[in-house]
């Protein structure tokens, strides 16, 4: 609780003048982000290797980062939570991907995607029920807004709610949800037809659909290339039945609502590729200096080198567009760009680099045994969750203004 009460009322400082965008973090955030990053290193990293083999969703993990103060940090301080902003929880994703990219995701899924609509756009009620436990860590949530036929077509939705007296009555599946049948997950908030509009056009509504309900099936965890440690599975909805107060945010706005909570969560996203690209060049700078190949160290060399400065170019630039999109976020102003362009330069950064860190270690960095080939793993999804890369300069070409296709 200790750890929970000094990261409670962040002191943001003041921000930088309108126009302009400060890299210096303040001193409470350069704490947090030397606290993540003792956790990650005592913590996280010891037993990376041994649960990315079993495929160990990490619970114990799960909730320390809740006791610790990491769910909690862009929630206000009432509900336990931090008093941050987006650029916190960046820094706490990096830090902790840096070493473990699948607690990396668990941490920004359970803040952007599971506790985030309840904060948002939940009843005082639902708040008060659920935002405690979301941020001590002692449950998760999910987002189902993927469907199997939708993937990429958010509009595309076939799941659909029909209000009954005091009860909606819910059919359909979602797939590719994470956070939705671990131990702890307290429930998912979905999407779903619940009628038409006016012109012809779906109303999509989000409903909040306890874990344990009758007619919510979790299917299997996903059987992932990376990420191994997640909870991720498809989701079915058999005549599922919840209360009419169950309804997050207005009617009608559930689409909407869910997409605004994407540009947030490509913020938080693009910090987990910025902690894979800075993950790379750590362990390719050690390795550099301790393997040797024709009578002396490999960094030597100028092809390894090259290498290495590529990596460190790529962690810099990925962080600052990540940077910048927290911090415009944080200040209220629209960062919907921001937040593609930043997803979309460190999820590609993030693979070629995991690419060349295998290259520089060789047949050892084509194991799981070794912190790059677990990366190379996981890097690739990162160029599709959120948003595909597609999708992601779709979005950048229409903020450009550029015809409709």
């Amino acid at each position: 609780m200790k750890q929970v009460e000094e990261l409670a009322g962040i002191d943001r400082g003041q921000p930088p003048p309108v126009g302009g965008l400060s890299y210096d973090l303040t001193p409470a955030q350069e704490e947090l982000r030397a606290r993540t990053r003792a956790f990650a290193v005592q913590k996280v990293a010891p037993g990376a290797a041994e649960r990315y083999a079993r495929g160990e969703y990490p619970v114990d993990l799960v909730r320390e980062m809740g006791r610790t103060g990491l769910l909690g940090l862009p929630f206000p301080v009432e509900w336990g939570g931090g008093g941050g902003g987006l650029l916190e929880l960046c820094l706490a994703v990096e830090e902790i991907g840096r070493v473990d990219q699948s607690l990396g995701i668990t941490l920004e899924s359970t803040v952007s995607l599971g506790a985030m609509p309840i904060h948002r756009f939940g009843t005082p009620e639902q708040r008060r029920r659920w935002l405690p436990s979301l941020i001590s860590g002692e449950a998760v949530a999910g987002f189902g807004l993927t469907e199997p036929g939708g993937g990429t077509d958010t509009a595309g939705l076939a799941t659909t709610a029909v209000l009954d007296g005091d009860a909606w009555v819910i059919n359909g599946e979602k797939a590719w949800i994470g956070n939705a049948g671990s131990p702890i997950t307290a429930f998912v908030t979905i999407t779903a037809i619940t009628g038409r509009r006016d012109d012809g056009r779906p109303e999509v509504t989000n409903l909040l659909v306890p874990a344990g309900t009758p007619g919510f099936v979790p299917g299997e965890r996903n059987d992932l290339v990376g990420w191994r440690t997640i909870d991720n599975r498809h989701l079915c909805f058999v005549d599922c039945r919840v209360p009419a107060d169950n309804m997050v945010g207005e009617r009608g706005r559930g689409l909407a609502n869910f997409l605004s909570i994407l540009d947030a969560g490509r913020v938080a996203l693009a910090a987990l590729a910025v902690g894979l690209i800075q993950g790379c060049l750590d362990e390719c700078r050690r390795y550099a200096a301790e393997r040797s190949a024709f009578g002396r160290p490999i960094g030597a060399h100028q092809a390894v080198q090259f290498r290495i400065a590529d990596m460190a170019v790529a962690a810099q630039l990925a962080r600052d567009a990540t940077w910048r999109a927290a911090w415009l976020a944080d200040a209220g102003r629209p960062f919907h760009t921001e937040a593609c362009v930043a997803k979309l330069a460190a999820s590609e950064a993030a693979t070629t680099t995991a690419r060349a860190a295998v290259q520089v270690f060789g047949g050892l960095g084509y194991t799981n045994d070794s912190a790059v080939g677990r990366f190379y793993r996981d890097a690739k999804v990162l160029e599709i969750g959120e948003g595909t890369s597609e999708v992601q300069r779709m979005l950048i070409a229409r903020d450009l203004g550029l015809p409709a296709a």
